[in-house]
């Protein structure tokens, strides 16, 4: 910046403020417009997109349908970029107007989630799997999900936007972001130094909800910031990102609810496993 800013005694909403996603970014809650959801028929509904908070439930649940879990779902895709989210049939499952949001139908009433990392402890437990019994794992499984669940943000809500989506690069913030995005992912390495997964040699919801963001990071399927934050260099995250990127169900996963990238990636819609081909 030119000059310093001082910032006024009351903010104001300046809704032309330029960047990305300034059409959509508002400081107010709630609907913009009715819009109902659509519902298929199988008892999870799931109302999301295909971006890294999204692709960890559609991982998780190709996960749980590749070991036998009866997790069919349908999933429809909520253009975030068109205000799909500001729906009252949106708003009505998640107040807060951010994907992934869900619907467990098979409980009476239904129940309601949202919140990625709230989503993936709620299958976890409806089916069991992928987080451990054991109390002492089930801490170390827990710490590490939440300890995504409050970092991410500094990377997608942050360093992703200074770096890749404001109107202008300012070297303060893009320092500052980048500064803790490398700190997160010397903490991964050094954990992941020891250890096969995030929690110990299992896998889990950690891994899962880790992934589509710092393994997406360091494998440049993000932001394209592999050589700038010299991402090669964390070698056990890469290794971690690769192994984990390499299973059937990620792969999957991966393209549900995906409406960009090449035509045969993307899996706007689905509703039973032939729809990802």
């Amino acid at each position: 910046m030119t000059e310093p800013y001082t910032p006024p005694t009351v903010w104001k909403w300046d809704a032309a403020n330029g960047g990305r996603f300034a059409n959509i970014n508002r400081p107010v809650a709630g609907s913009t417009h009715e819009k109902e959801l659509p519902v298929g028929k199988h008892p999870l509904q799931l109302y999301s997109l295909a971006t890294p908070n999204g692709v960890k439930v559609t991982v998780m649940l190709e996960e749980l349908l590749a070991i036998g879990k009866p997790a069919e779902y349908d999933a429809y895709t909520i253009n975030i970029g068109e205000g799909q989210q500001f729906g009252s049939g949106f708003v009505a499952i998640n107040p807060n107007s951010k994907i992934p949001a869900m619907v467990d139908r098979s409980t009476s009433p239904s129940t309601r989630i949202f919140e990625s990392g709230a989503i993936l402890v709620y299958l976890a437990e409806k089916f069991g799997a992928f987080i451990p019994k054991d109390p002492s794992a089930r801490a170390e499984c827990m710490s590490w999900l939440f300890w995504q669940m409050g970092s991410a943000p500094f990377l997608g809500g942050g360093f992703g936007h200074f770096y890749a989506y404001a109107p202008e690069k300012y070297e303060y913030p893009i320092n500052r972001y980048t500064m803790e995005v490398k700190r997160q992912l010397d903490v991964l390495d050094r954990n992941l130094a020891q250890r096969r997964y995030l929690g110990g040699n299992e896998y889990t919801i950690a891994d899962m909800a880790t992934y589509p963001w710092y393994g997406s990071l360091v494998l440049n399927n993000l932001y394209n910031v592999e050589v700038f934050l010299d991402a090669k260099s964390y070698t056990h995250v890469v290794r971690w990102a690769t192994d984990i990127q390499q299973r059937p169900a990620v792969q999957r996963g991966q393209r549900v609810n995906k409406v960009w990238g090449p035509e045969a990636e993307r899996v706007p819609e689905r509703h039973s496993a032939s729809d990802i081909r």
